[in-house]
């Protein structure tokens, strides 16, 4: 299969503040543009990753050519004045302290964009959890076409109940590299630079995990699926868009070394305890919210095979909690999301999504129609993406805005 995840060549600011320099992924707090606007005046001039991204809560109605001059300009700009120091062939070791005191673990190194298919369907080793929606990417993909550097803040997952990988990199550690507090209720950072001797132990334990996960694939039939998306999927595939637009133009052996076929993401193991899934449930403002249980039922009625799943439906009369067949959580919220398209086509209505018990349960007892979906065990995720695909949008959450990846690091993705 060759290497998915590989060292790369990592740049990290210096001769800067790192605290403002830190901001969090641009496609947070979209509906919240004051965020933004309080950040940005809290880093007034200083050298900042803010100045190398366009916030998505600003991106309708942008001029994406003009934010795309600008952008590549400020990269030029920095890459002149000295402001990154490179560590050659190399992974970072991160540890995130997040608000709630606990640590979070990950590996920066690069992913091999020839290896990731987000496309429902796919069986490549690293495949998306959730439905991407191409719309969003022609934006980003005009914005990434005129960088001379990608800062990431994708998150991917890696399936290690023994947490081989991250033991490997936490082993004779040198000073580190970053250890600052983050902007805005991020947390605080710390990070260490494996190489070498250390960053072989780490290739070994790739090579292991990557190993057991071809075994599993061989011993059901299907194709190995070695990672999955945590955070940025959209993020992802604009940079493999890119690439594929990017490699028709290139000899057999350009691609080869070309910088833009890799990625560089964030590995973490999703049985980190400081992972958490939360569902997503529905609410429906329905055209006849007393048909709304018994069509329910009549849908499910008819449903495939599988395990027992709850689901709770919830409108102003009660509550009915229905045991619902299906072969993964993931088939259960397509199942689900293709009843509520079917039921507002039929009789019209608002359909909404909320992020925890208590918002739904009061929403149905104001007049809506709730359904409450079962909670993703950790151990799901992979077993249900290498099944069933995708999990449909709005599936499930992970961890709070603040909690997310914040930019540090850079990559050249031009020669």
């Amino acid at each position: 299969m060759g290497s998915i995840f590989r060292r790369a060549d990592i740049l990290l600011p210096q001769r800067c503040e790192l605290r403002r320099w830190s901001v969090v992924a641009c496609d947070q707090f979209t509906s919240d543009p004051g965020y933004w606007a309080a950040l940005d005046a809290e880093i007034g001039e200083a050298p900042s990753a803010l100045r190398l991204i366009l916030p998505e809560a600003y991106l309708e109605g942008a001029d994406l050519d003009a934010e795309s001059r600008r952008i590549g300009a400020a990269m030029e700009d920095y890459l002149r004045a000295g402001l990154f120091r490179e560590l050659p062939d190399s992974y970072v070791y991160l540890e995130r302290t997040l608000r709630s005191g606990v640590v979070r673990r990950g590996l920066l190194g690069a992913l091999d964009l020839e290896q990731y298919d987000y496309r429902a369907g796919a069986d490549s080793p690293v495949r998306a959890t959730e439905g991407t929606v191409e719309s969003r990417l022609p934006a980003r993909m005009r914005i990434r076409a005129g960088a001379a550097l990608e800062l990431p803040h994708v998150m991917v997952f890696l399936d290690d109940p023994a947490d081989g990988v991250m033991d490997s990199c936490a082993k004779e550690l040198e000073a580190p590299l970053s250890d600052f507090p983050l902007l805005a209720g991020g947390g605080h950072l710390r990070g260490w630079r494996v190489s070498g001797p250390a960053a072989d132990r780490v290739d070994a334990a790739l090579a292991a995990l990557t190993e057991r996960a071809e075994a599993a694939a061989r011993r059901e039939g299907r194709a190995p699926l070695v990672f999955a998306m945590g955070d940025g999927n959209h993020s992802l595939a604009t940079a493999k868009r890119c690439w594929e637009e990017l490699k028709a133009s290139l000899t057999p052996a350009e691609r080869e070394t070309h910088p833009a076929r890799w990625s560089l993401v964030e590995l973490v193991n999703i049985h980190e305890p400081s992972i958490t899934f939360e569902p997503i449930h529905r609410v429906v403002w329905s055209g006849n919210p007393a048909a709304f249980v018994d069509e329910l039922r009549a849908h499910f009625a008819q449903a495939a095979e599988g395990t027992a799943r709850p689901l709770r439906a919830v409108t102003p009369e009660g509550e009915t909690l229905l045991s619902v067949p299906a072969p993964s959580i993931g088939a259960l919220i397509g199942e689900t999301d293709a009843f509520l398209a079917a039921h507002l086509a039929r009789w019209g209505g608002k359909l909404d999504y909320v992020h925890n018990d208590e918002t739904a349960l009061e929403l149905a007892r104001s007049g809506c129609c709730a359904l409450l979906l079962p909670k993703l065990e950790k151990a799901e995720l992979f077993p249900s993406v290498a099944r069933s695909g995708p999990f449909p949008r709005k599936s499930f959450s992970i961890g709070r805005a603040e909690d997310k990846r914040y930019y540090l690091e850079a990559r050249r993705i031009k020669p």
